[in-house]
């Protein structure tokens, strides 16, 4: 197939950031004398961003008058434990020193905005080779739209199918689906069960990071 890049989403795939969350989210609920969910609950939330863990915490929607409020104060939380416990899943920096070697262009393609994805790719020392960190501050649409993988494609100098798209969310999947490319769904991330991730039909579905290496491998 001629594979030339990977990109990964970031929480849940590449970064585990579910400790962090967890540590927020509880923060901000004892602020507001409220009783925190379980921390599974949480971390099963974390692919949704900021905006589903107040809903989780407060039991409210974004038409509450107050969700604004506590999602601000949520995000002004987090900046505070951005990468005190966050740390790649078993594997990863394996997978991404051997991506390297073999002169194969790795980046990341998330729906974290870069004031907190880069300073955390900074602290955990993952910033990548050609410094592709596609962002919502980047592109017009989010995934599952693709233009993500569109402007990684630009970045890289190659085809949208000569990337592999790994992510542990039915967007990231349908993102890679949409433009294209070989996708490869992370049921090691924030999904209840390998089930789950089988239901979002990607082409490939793994249980732990090593098995990325060996589909990459029979992919070049």
């Amino acid at each position: 197939m001629g594979i030339k890049a990977v990109v990964f989403d970031l929480d849940g795939t590449l970064v585990d950031t579910a400790p962090d969350f967890i540590v927020t989210l509880k923060a901000l609920l004892k602020e507001e004398g409220r009783d925190a969910p379980s921390d599974r609950s949480i971390r099963n939330t974390v692919s949704e961003g900021a905006r589903a863990l107040v809903s989780l915490g407060f039991d409210m929607d974004d038409s509450h008058p107050e969700f604004e409020r506590l999602r601000v104060r949520l995000l002004d939380l987090y900046t505070q434990h951005l990468a005190d416990a966050s740390h790649t899943f078993p594997g990863v920096q394996e997978l991404l020193d051997w991506l390297v070697d073999n002169d194969i262009a790795w980046g990341v393609a998330t729906n974290k905005p870069v004031i907190y994805a880069e300073p955390l790719l900074k602290a955990l020392n993952l910033i990548p080779p050609q410094d592709c960190l596609i962002c919502p501050d980047h592109v017009t649409e989010r995934k599952p739209h693709p233009e993500s993988i569109y402007l990684a494609a630009h970045k890289f100098e190659c085809k949208p199918e000569e990337i592999v798209y790994v992510g542990d969310h039915q967007r990231d999947i349908d993102c890679g689906k949409n433009a294209g490319s070989p996708t490869i769904a992370a049921a090691y991330g924030y999904v209840e069960n390998r089930q789950e991730a089988e239901a979002w039909q990607a082409d490939y579905t793994v249980d732990h990071a090593n098995e990325i290496r060996v589909l990459i491998e029979s992919l070049l």
